[in-house]
C-alpha cells in the first residue's frame, strides 16, 4: 500500500530516511522512538522510511521480512515504509546520503533543514525537537 507522506491534514510529517542495512539506523531509529514518544499528543506523524531495494538481485535488497525484523528488533513504534529505488526520499529531497530526517511542514512542504548523516555521539533529538516546535 502507498502512504501519500504529503497529505497529512495539517500535520507536521518527519521522515526517517535509512536503511536495514545501515548500522547507524540503529541510533535513527533510537531518536525517532523518543521524538514520536516527546510528540505523541502533537500533530506530528513519524514514518521511517527504508531505502533498501526490493530487486533481489540489488546488493542493497531487503525482504520484506527482513525489513520487518529490523523494525521489531529496534521496536519501532511508527509504520515503516518502503521505498524500493530511493526516488522519492533522494530525489524528492535532495537527500545525499542516508540515514537522514526530513520534515515536512503542515502543507507538506519540505522544510529548509534536512538533518543527513547521523553522527552516533551527537544527539539529534534537541536540534530535531527545536526545528519541529516551530513548525507547530
Amino acid at each position: 500500500s502507498r502512504v501519500d507522506v504529503e497529505s497529512q491534514n495539517g500535520k507536521i510529517v518527519v521522515l526517517a530516511i535509512g536503511a536495514s542495512w545501515l548500522p547507524l539506523s540503529d541510533k535513527q531509529a533510537e531518536f525517532t522512538n523518543a521524538l514520536a514518544k516527546r510528540y505523541a499528543a502533537r500533530n506530528v506523524v513519524f514514518y521511517f522510511v527504508v531505502t533498501d531495494s526490493t530487486n533481489p538481485r540489488s546488493k542493497n535488497f531487503a525482504s520484506n521480512e527482513t525489513v520487518a525484523k529490523f523494525a521489531a528488533d529496534r521496536k519501532l513504534t511508527m509504520p515503516v515504509l518502503r521505498d524500493s529505488d530511493g526516488a522519492l526520499t533522494t530525489k524528492n529531497f535532495k537527500i545525499e546520503q542516508v540515514p537522514s530526517f526530513v520534515i515536512l511542514n503542515k502543507n507538506g512542504d519540505s522544510t529548509t533543514e534536512l538533518f543527513g548523516g547521523i553522527d552516533p555521539k551527537y544527539d539529534l533529538i534537541g536540534p530535531i525537537s527545536k526545528a519541529i516546535d516551530k513548525l507547530l
